[in-house]
């Protein structure tokens, strides 16, 4: 049975470390867990979900970060990763702790500064989450970060480039780098993706 809500919260995702910025505005219900915004950033960014994340926030009374994600027992790591989906997000944003850094693909190690923009009412009839607008694509999975993204441009980009051809059939052919329409993200259901975890 779906919580009822009263409220919504309305983000700004902004992928670190690219000019021209890539970034998405988001609202979520209130009653969403660290999980279900995971699942709405990954939506909304345009990414896949094919590897781990964290959130990493800090509790307003003591400001040190908590980190909030998938927890592993065999993640050799002294600090406590908390479950996304035990982990309410109004138990720790607030419009005095607004940010989170939100960490996708350690590997590639993606990086997103999650801002809490507003608390507002919600719309009748209207639902939730919604992407509100945005800009640029998101790059691809496994293209190795920001350097890996920055070479994968250039080489798309200059037809005389020795990788050039082959990375578009990697890319599926073709890439725009500008191209991002709001209307167009879909939101998958966040209990459904957790089965799969």
């Amino acid at each position: 049975m779906k919580k009822s809500y009263s409220q919504i919260y309305q983000f700004k995702i902004s992928l670190l470390g690219i000019r021209p910025q890539i970034w998405r505005r988001i609202e979520v219900p209130e009653t969403y867990t660290f999980w279900d915004l995971h699942v709405a950033i990954q939506d909304a960014m345009g990414w896949l979900d094919y590897h781990l994340h964290q959130f990493e926030i800090p509790k307003s009374e003591t400001q040190q970060p908590d980190r909030i994600g998938i927890p592993d027992e065999e993640w050799d790591d002294d600090q406590e990763l908390l479950a996304g989906w035990d982990t309410p997000i109004d138990s720790y944003f607030s419009l005095k702790n607004p940010i989170a850094v939100y960490t996708y693909d350690f590997g590639d190690g993606w990086e997103h500064e999650v801002r809490l923009e507003a608390i507002a009412e919600r719309e009748p009839r209207r639902k939730y989450p919604r992407c509100l607008e945005g800009a640029r694509a998101c790059p691809p999975e496994d293209v190795g970060g920001v350097y890996g993204y920055r070479d994968f441009l250039k080489a798309i980009k200059n037809p005389k480039h020795p990788e050039h051809q082959e990375l578009l059939e990697w890319a599926g052919e073709s890439f725009d780098p500008e191209r991002f329409y709001a209307a167009r993200v879909r939101f998958d259901n966040p209990k459904t993706r957790l089965k799969h975890l």
